[in-house]
């Protein structure tokens, strides 16, 4: 059994040094072979599996920590995707990994993290000096939508812009409402978030409530929202 375990064991480092080797060559070659794709596949299925070992040594072998997937998806996002967090903490170690690389939708390691109410790994990412502010979703939206009150409040101490806008103005607020989390918006209004705007789909955060079937808490938002339109001296939504 010992020499079994030795034998597998190096079967794994050849393997890997084999991936590193097929990797690599991406960088000099027009395009990836056959023996390149399925050696990304193996590397993104030892991501999947939170295999942080393999995925550490193909790292220390030279493997880009930085290398996309077919589809432009960085490890690191992936890895997030994935919720592989002991491949994404290993990732973070390395001083030449992207932390704010997104994937083709826009999506960073720390909104994955965000979304997951993965305290530690985005402490983690903050840090390491991951941005808390982007432009369109940002990891503030995605706590919100789920619920994850001490991402939240985390994300906000830390400069997070309550009132961002994604890219058709939906707000932290409006999320919170919309996914059915009161405690959520209570604390982002007590933090002094604006209930006042309209997304372009012509929804505002109390339009949200009432939609997902909380009359209370839309007349609360409603409420919130006319006193802060007279609190600054806003026009009344038409």
């Amino acid at each position: 059994m010992r020499y079994d375990f030795k034998f597998l064991a190096g079967v794994r480092i050849i393997r890997i040094a084999l991936l590193q080797l097929v990797l690599g060559g991406l960088m000099l070659t027009g395009g990836p072979t056959q023996a390149q794709t399925a050696a990304r596949s193996e590397l993104l299925g030892s991501i999947q599996r939170d295999d942080v070992q393999a995925v550490r040594l193909a790292l220390l072998r030279g493997v880009d920590v930085n290398l996309r997937d077919e589809a432009g998806t960085p490890l690191i996002v992936q890895a997030a995707h994935d919720q592989s967090w002991r491949v994404l903490l290993a990732l973070t170690d390395m001083r030449s990994v992207r932390l704010d690389a997104i994937n083709a939708k826009g999506t960073n390691a720390l909104m994955y993290a965000a979304l997951h109410g993965e305290m530690s790994i985005v402490r983690r990412l903050v840090e390491r000096d991951a941005q808390v502010n982007k432009t369109g979703w940002t990891p503030l939206h995605f706590a919100a939508s789920n619920g994850h009150n001490e991402v939240v409040s985390y994300l906000l101490e830390h400069h997070a812009y309550i009132d961002a806008e994604s890219p058709n103005r939906t707000t932290p607020l409006m999320m919170a409402a919309r996914m059915k989390h009161p405690s959520t918006v209570r604390l982002l209004l007590q933090e002094g978030a604006d209930p006042t705007p309209v997304n372009q789909s012509g929804m505002s955060a109390a339009d949200y409530a009432r939609k997902s079937g909380d009359p209370a808490l839309s007349a609360s938002l409603a409420e919130a929202a006319e006193a802060f339109r007279i609190k600054y001296k806003l026009p009344t939504r038409p």
